[in-house]
């Protein structure tokens, strides 16, 4: 009975691994911050100029969408990176409403100086793991997200 009961009391608590993953994302927006403010673009405004390459002359609106924000956070954002120097705005000819969104040589500096440093991050976080750690980890992160996305959906319906 005591065996069975100093088991349990060294189990890891779901609580705790929750915790283990808030903590794991805190500290690695934390950490890609301190190396993402070497590119000069602010957090939101990099996730932005990173979108705007890979779908060049995008609408502030499907960039909104795309990534689920508001229309107006986008523009003060956009406003921000055209100052900057980083993108350009032109207003689209086929619809006078919409801005096509288009990087500037400065904006893809950026962009691939960024790359260089989540590639850099990336081999220096999974430093020491071997490919079936990574794909065990994968796996067990593919099944919490699933959960997560039903439980999205319960609070739906």
């Amino acid at each position: 009975m005591k065996s069975l009961e100093y088991e349990k009391a060294n189990q890891i608590s779901n609580k705790s691994i929750i915790q283990q993953i808030i903590c794991f994302a805190i500290k690695h927006r934390r950490i890609m911050q301190c190396y993402l403010d070497k590119t000069g673009v602010y957090q939101a405004q990099h996730r932005l100029l990173m979108k705007i390459s890979h779908d060049n002359n995008v609408s502030q609106k499907a960039l909104a969408t795309s990534l689920d924000v508001s229309t107006s956070t986008i523009a003060v954002s956009l406003k921000k990176l055209e100052r900057g120097g980083y993108i350009k705005k032109e207003i689209d000819r086929g619809d006078n409403r919409f801005n096509r969104i288009t990087i500037t040589e400065k904006g893809l500096k950026v962009v691939e100086q960024s790359r260089q440093i989540f590639n850099t991050a990336d081999h220096k976080l999974f430093e020491g793991f071997t490919q079936e750690e990574k794909d065990t980890l994968s796996a067990l992160l593919q099944k919490l997200d699933k959960n997560l996305s039903k439980m999205g959906e319960e609070l739906k319906s």
